[in-house]
């Protein structure tokens, strides 16, 4: 069985800094690429970062720069350290395994809220 258990939104300042973790069950996670995304209200999910099996990583413009993207495969668990958040970050941030047959699966997300 596969879960995704997202953890340590919060409300923070902007200027400030959370990180988000993933933990990842019922899957080979070290041959997984991983990713994160965030859907505001009103809003389409969107991608954030990706991180490959090799640990190459990829991220949106939006984010580049401010966010790091990184995994710890003995825990199986996908990282998002978020810096110099804005309130254009505010959402609900997703972690999703970037498999074929798998992309279907999601967690319960992680509150994300930048005040100005």
């Amino acid at each position: 069985q596969v879960q995704l258990v997202e953890s340590g939104g919060g409300l923070v300042q902007a200027g400030g800094s959370l990180r988000l973790s993933c933990a990842a069950s019922g899957i080979i996670f070290s041959i997984s690429t991983m990713a994160w995304y965030r859907q505001a209200p009103g809003k389409q999910r969107e991608l954030v970062a990706t991180i490959t099996s090799g640990r190459s990583t990829n991220y949106a413009g939006s984010v580049k720069g401010r966010f790091a993207i990184s995994r710890d495969n003995a825990k199986n668990t996908v990282f998002l350290q978020m810096n110099s958040l804005k309130p254009g970050d505010t959402a609900v941030y997703y972690c999703n395994i970037d498999r074929v047959g798998y992309r279907h699966y999601w967690g319960q997300g992680t509150q994300v809220t930048v005040s100005s």
